[in-house]
């Protein structure tokens, strides 16, 4: 018999209750009533908790005692502390990354930027962060090391809603959002350039302007 390949409807419930705490439909700090969820999503309660356990993981959500699940807050210590695992992270990735060939995962990167490009033509802001995404997600797989990558998966998930919200919002009086996007798309094609090149320092030198850039952004849109 040829295999289900159907999607589980615990993956189903992840993603979709990822998407919406990304583009704060969900706000931080709201409690998440499975019966409600199963209504909305229209999928079962034991895939519904399933994905909250797996979104917890991710620390999308946590888990209170006696009250179920809330949309993790926003703070800035969570904020700092996110940023400053990215940087450790990233910069482990390069020092790997212009050891080894990088093989098909340049094209992965070179195609997710040419879908960030594609989004900011669109006006598509979910669009972009999904790009942008794939970009870093290819970027950490060119490490070939597991524990990096499902690490920078974690932190991933919690600046990608902190993207949305600099991809969105005019926050930088100094740098408007087209020239942000300029920037983001500048920056991807400098990483890949200096992977290819195996350039360490270089590499790492843009790793850290791109995240100081993007965690600026984020510290102007608190302070706001």
């Amino acid at each position: 018999m040829p295999q289900d390949t159907k999607q589980p409807l615990a993956v189903t419930a992840y993603q979709l209750i990822y998407r919406n705490i990304m583009t704060l439909k969900y706000e931080p700090g709201q409690r998440l009533e499975e019966k409600q969820l199963v209504e909305r999503l229209g999928i079962g309660r034991t895939p519904i908790r399933e994905a909250l356990m797996h979104l917890s993981a991710d620390f999308m959500v946590e888990s209170q005692h006696n009250k179920g699940f809330i949309v993790r807050p926003i703070t800035l210590q969570n904020t700092k502390a996110s940023f400053a695992a990215l940087k450790i992270l990233e910069l482990g990735v390069a020092e790997l990354a212009v050891r080894q060939d990088p093989g098909a995962l340049v094209d992965d990167m070179s195609a997710a930027n040419e879908e960030v490009k594609r989004a900011i033509r669109n006006d598509d802001v979910l669009a972009m962060v999904e790009a942008n995404s794939e970009f870093h997600s290819a970027f950490a797989r060119t490490s070939r090391n597991d524990y990096i990558i499902q690490n920078l998966h974690k932190v991933r998930c919690e600046t990608n809603r902190l993207a949305y919200l600099s991809f969105n919002n005019e926050v930088d009086p100094l740098r408007s959002l087209p020239e942000h996007y300029e920037s983001v798309i500048t920056h991807h094609d400098t990483i890949i350039d200096f992977i290819q090149r195996r350039e360490e320092d270089p590499l790492k030198r843009t790793l850290i302007e791109h995240i100081e850039a993007f965690q600026n952004r984020i510290l102007l849109f608190m302070a706001s």
